[in-house]
């Protein structure tokens, strides 16, 4: 298994894990498949940003992937927080994949000098607030009832990392 900056080649891969858990689960609040079209955008626009989009891989298989990108749209103001995911494909789960990603994702935002990294969390999913408490994010929010998915109600827990 190797870390490294994705390449546009890992598109496809990070789109069928973005898609597989838009599918299975509430850690994204789409309802419907994106499309190859919009992955390629997004990762543009990361490489446009200068922000990172790690992957593992195993071969030409991405087996996971992290980034970051921009809090809060384009209002200066939060130009130096980030909001990041991190994602990994369904059957690598539970296999720290998501440990081996996080530190140099940390680690980026460091080095382009931003302050916060903010993580939206669905309130149900106690694996992933776990997993962001082991790397020092402490819940800085609860949203009640904001997002809708499955014929249910989603809280949102927001989470955040000083950086630095």
């Amino acid at each position: 298994m190797i870390l490294r900056d994705a390449v546009v080649e890992d598109v496809p891969g990070i789109l069928a894990i973005y898609n597989e858990v838009i599918a299975t689960s509430t850690a994204i609040y789409i309802d419907d498949p994106v499309s190859l079209t919009d992955r390629h955008a997004w990762f543009a626009a990361r490489q446009a940003d200068a922000y990172p989009v790690l992957v593992a891989t195993e071969g030409a298989d991405v087996l996971g992937y992290a980034s970051f990108g921009t809090f809060r749209g384009p209002w200066s103001g939060y130009r130096h927080s980030v909001e990041h995911s991190v994602h990994i494909r369904n059957d690598q789960r539970g296999k720290g994949l998501g440990g081996l990603l996080m530190p140099p994702l940390i680690a980026r935002a460091e080095a382009m000098g931003k302050h916060v990294m903010i993580g939206a969390i669905d309130a149900d999913n106690a694996g992933s607030i776990r997993f962001h408490a082991r790397f020092g994010f402490e819940i800085s929010g609860h949203m009640k009832e904001v997002g809708f998915k499955f014929g249910r109600w989603l809280d949102l827990v927001w989470m955040q990392r000083k950086l630095g």
